[in-house]
C-alpha cells in the first residue's frame, strides 16, 4: 500500500468456497518437521504485507518483525544452550531448540506497545497476537505450512536480551514457515456447543 492509495474503498467480503475451506482446514505444523524449500524474500515480504493487516486499534501498530535466516538461529540456538541450564527441565529445555532451527525461515513477532491514553497495552498485544494468525493465513496461501510457537527463551530474561528486545517488550511468537513432507494430521477441537452462549 503506497500513500496514494490511502482513502480508497475497498472491495466488500465475497463468499469463496475456497478461503472456508482452507480455514477449515487449518492446522499447524510441527515445527521440527518444517524443512525446505521455504519462502523466498520476496515471499517473506508479500507475507507480512498481508500479516500486518491486521487489527489494530488507533492504528498504533503495536508490533514489529525479525525475520530469522538459518545462520541467525543456529547462533542463537548455541547462545541459548546454556541459558537452558537455568529450566526446569534443562534436558527438554535444551531439546526444544530443535524447533527453532529446523524451518527454512522464522519470523519472531515482537508486542511492542506503544504509549497510548486511549489504548490499553493489553488491546495492544491482542494486536501482535493477531498478527501471527495473519501471518499463518498469509504463508498458507503462498502454498507455506507454518508453526506458532514461543517455547521458553520468549521468557527467559537472558534469551530476550540475547533477541534485542527493549523494556515493556514481548515475544508474540516465532512464526516458523516450510514444507511439510507430509501432510499433518487432525488434532481434537472445541465443542462448541460449551464454548458458545447465544443471546438473542
Amino acid at each position: 500500500m503506497t500513500d496514494t492509495d490511502l482513502g480508497l474503498a475497498l472491495p466488500l467480503p465475497v463468499a469463496s468456497a475456497e478461503l472456508e475451506d482452507r480455514l477449515a482446514r487449518r492446522r499447524s505444523a510441527p515445527a521440527q518437521a518444517l524443512s525446505r524449500p521455504g519462502p523466498s524474500r520476496e515471499q517473506v515480504a508479500r507475507i507480512l504485507e498481508l500479516g500486518a493487516r491486521t487489527p489494530d486499534h488507533g492504528k498504533l501498530f503495536p508490533w514489529r518483525f525479525v525475520v530469522l535466516g538459518a545462520d541467525s538461529r543456529a547462533k542463537l540456538a548455541e547462545a541459548f544452550t546454556p541459558l537452558a541450564q537455568n529450566q526446569p527441565q534443562p534436558d527438554k529445555a535444551r531439546a526444544v531448540l530443535g524447533k527453532l532451527t529446523a524451518a527454512p525461515v522464522t519470523i519472531l513477532v515482537i508486542s511492542s506497545p506503544v504509549p497510548s491514553q486511549k489504548v490499553p497495552v493489553w488491546e495492544q498485544q491482542l494486536s501482535a497476537g493477531a498478527v501471527c494468525m495473519n501471518l499463518e493465513h498469509a504463508a498458507a496461501a503462498l502454498g507455506f505450512s507454518t508453526s506458532w510457537i514461543t517455547d521458553w527463551y520468549s521468557y527467559d530474561a537472558d534469551a530476550l536480551a540475547l533477541l534485542g528486545l527493549t523494556e515493556g517488550e514481548q515475544v508474540a511468537g516465532f512464526i516458523h514457515i516450510g514444507t511439510l513432507a507430509e501432510p499433518p494430521l487432525e488434532r481434537p477441537r472445541p465443542d462448541l456447543s460449551v464454548k458458545v452462549d447465544y443471546r438473542d
